[in-house]
């Protein structure tokens, strides 16, 4: 029986608290449980967004949360919309460190697609794969006050960084 082995499928909270719950384990599982393989070729990373999408997308099993993607509720399609009803939605964005419109994008962006879907609460997500986009995106996150924002979730893709434990 799964859900009596596990209290990952007994997330407690509202869309906010699950989503974010989600995005952690995303997180840990591409920053210490060598998820990162995924996004490389080769030894070459593939940086897109799409694939960050998909396997957060798998996170959802056996949710209470209606969980759609590609939301447009008339100013653009939003990653993810999380909900339970008209009173409880939250918004998860992801986004590539390497994206040009990155500042643009998380300064204003999320706010818009908020407004157009009446969701109180949003994530932002974004994924780098090098020590120079993750300097970058603190040079951003700094100057748009948002370095200390608990919504705003680094992934750290980098494999130049996560050595063997018999090696570290």
């Amino acid at each position: 029986m799964l859900g009596g082995e596990t209290q990952f499928f007994n997330l407690l909270g509202n869309t906010h608290i699950e989503a974010m719950k989600r995005v952690m384990f995303l997180k840990n599982v591409i920053e210490n449980k060598d998820g990162y393989r995924i996004f490389y070729v080769e030894g070459e990373p593939i940086q897109r967004e799409l694939d960050l999408q998909i396997l957060f997308r798998l996170t959802w099993f056996a949710s209470p949360s209606d969980v759609n993607r590609e939301v447009n509720n008339g100013r653009g399609p939003v990653d993810f919309k999380i909900s339970r009803g008209s009173r409880d939605s939250t918004l998860v964005e992801f986004k590539l460190a390497s994206n040009t419109q990155l500042k643009r994008n998380l300064e204003k962006q999320v706010e818009i697609y908020q407004k157009a879907a009446d969701a109180k609460q949003a994530i932002k997500v974004i994924l780098y794969f090098t020590h120079e986009q993750r300097d970058r995106i603190h040079r951003i996150l700094d100057e748009l006050r948002l370095l200390e924002d608990e919504n705003v979730v680094l992934i750290d893709a980098r494999s130049d960084n996560k050595p063997s434990a018999s090696k570290a």
